[in-house]
């Protein structure tokens, strides 16, 4: 095993682990060969532990691949190997969050997830990745082009033919059977313009919120489900939480953190910067109904740009939405003059909220209604960005999911809901197309406070 530096005093036992910054200034870090011997660092140790073999495939690859070789050394590991490990990691992070014993202050120092995303970085930039994964990391410009109504009406028809999905699965390497969420015929924006906005209510600051907000909607919102921004503002409106749809935003830039496109990433903050900035400056905190949204500007850019003040100043004003209502609650200011109760709700509890590390703040909203029943799963659904619509990966993705398909089902639920919209598409996948449609958890709120009139 590869030698490593004593323990410093304090390093190790009961600390919380520290996660560093990406150093992607550093010439090393794109270097080839100091990449390689850090992987194989990496996953000798990982071979000897075991502990994360049931949190995605990248594990179970490893330990597969290292154990057919009569040696059962990872020093017999191919360079193919190693390639096929970081490929299986949708940098989910439950693994330095939740398992590993060995990330820093321990002196082995290992960060998995920033070590995979590092080789991803460095295969994007000798343009290895697929065209396919570069063009599904483009929600945004799918979501302008496809949005257009007549353009909208046309494709999703053509996506619920299974005949046209497997035509065009083989062109595109998207899998005929994975979920895909259907094209908005009209934007946000449209919606937005023609909402019922609530009348001008006074501010009431906590000592840890604004008591208003800018919404960033993300391009799920804008182009895909604008009603999960509607649903957010008319909770908000109705908790007299005043809320301004942030314009001209771009990508959180968090689909091609996935493919290790940091020269995007960098164009995408730089274009959304101003505008949360500005935000920040009228008076407002910073919330979006995505978890991964929420994730990238409040914990991963601030590790890729750790000496940008303005990151830092997004970061400490973005939170996640249930997690600003439960603030409120702590103050008195959540209403709870709930018209509906939701009977029994499966909830699921994505990955990018769980790493987030603000506790299961959705469920303690959620059980504030009377009536209600939460049966609460924390497991990775399979998702996972554009893991599960990867035609070599679909199936993966299924199997990941299944533990979670099952306790929904046995739980018989009257409603399940996730966080994360496309976890949401993904497990209704799973249960069948005669299963009930998912509800996000803004949505079953809403519909609890009496603001809708559907809770899916």
């Amino acid at each position: 095993m590869t030698e490593t530096r004593p323990a410093r005093p304090g390093e190790g036992g009961l600390e919380p682990p520290k996660r560093a910054p990406l150093n992607t200034d550093d010439p090393a870090f794109f270097d080839a060969a100091a990449l390689e011997q850090e992987l194989r660092r990496t996953f000798e140790i990982c071979h000897g532990c075991r502990r994360c073999f049931n949190l995605c495939e990248a594990f179970p690859t490893l330990f597969d691949r290292v154990d057919r070789d009569p040696s059962g050394e990872p020093g017999t590991l191919r360079k193919d190997d190693l390639e096929q490990v970081v490929t299986e990691c949708y940098l989910c992070d439950l693994c330095f969050m939740t398992k590993c014993p060995y990330v820093p202050p321990h002196p082995f120092n290992l960060d998995f997830p920033h070590l995979m995303l590092r080789a991803k970085m460095s295969r994007y930039r000798e343009g290895k990745t697929p065209l396919r994964d570069r063009f599904l990391t483009e929600p945004d410009r799918m979501g302008r082009f496809f949005g257009i109504p007549i353009v909208a009406e046309t494709l999703n028809h053509l996506n619920r033919s299974p005949t046209f999905r497997r035509l065009s699965g083989r062109l595109t390497g998207i899998h005929a059977e994975a979920a895909l969420p259907p094209f908005s015929t009209h934007s946000l924006a449209w919606y937005w313009k023609r909402r019922e906005a609530p009348a001008e209510c006074s501010v009431q600051p906590t000592p840890s919120t604004q008591g208003r907000v800018a919404l960033f909607a993300t391009c799920y919102g804008r182009h895909y489900r604008p009603e999960i921004d509607l649903d957010l503002a008319r909770v908000f409106e109705h908790n007299g939480i005043p809320v301004e749809r942030i314009e001209g935003e771009a990508c959180c830039g968090m689909p091609k953190l996935e493919i290790g496109d940091l020269e995007s990433i960098g164009q995408l903050l730089e274009r959304n910067l101003p505008l949360l900035l500005g935000a920040i400056d009228r008076g407002c905190d910073l919330t979006s109904p995505i978890p991964s949204c929420v994730l990238m500007f409040s914990r991963e850019l601030p590790l890729l740009y750790p000496h940008d003040e303005r990151v830092r100043r997004v970061a400490q004003a973005f939170v996640d939405p249930f997690d600003y209502l439960m603030r409120r609650h702590a103050h008195g200011l959540l209403r709870t003059d709930f018209r509906q109760s939701l009977g029994k709700v499966a909830y699921h509890v994505p990955c990018h909220l769980r790493v987030q590390n603000i506790g299961l703040k959705t469920r303690d909203v959620l059980a504030l209604v009377p009536g209600t029943q939460l049966e609460v799963i924390e497991r990775c659904s399979g998702h996972d960005g554009t893991y599960a619509v990867r035609a070599e990966s679909h199936a993966k993705a299924v199997k990941i999911g299944r533990p979670v398909v099952r306790r929904i089902a046995e739980f018989h639920p009257d409603h399940y809901a996730s966080d994360c919209p496309m976890a949401q598409d993904h497990l209704h996948e799973g249960l069948g197309k005669g299963s009930p449609p998912p509800a996000h958890p803004l949505r079953l709120l809403a519909y609890a406070y009496g603001l809708v009139e559907e809770p899916a």
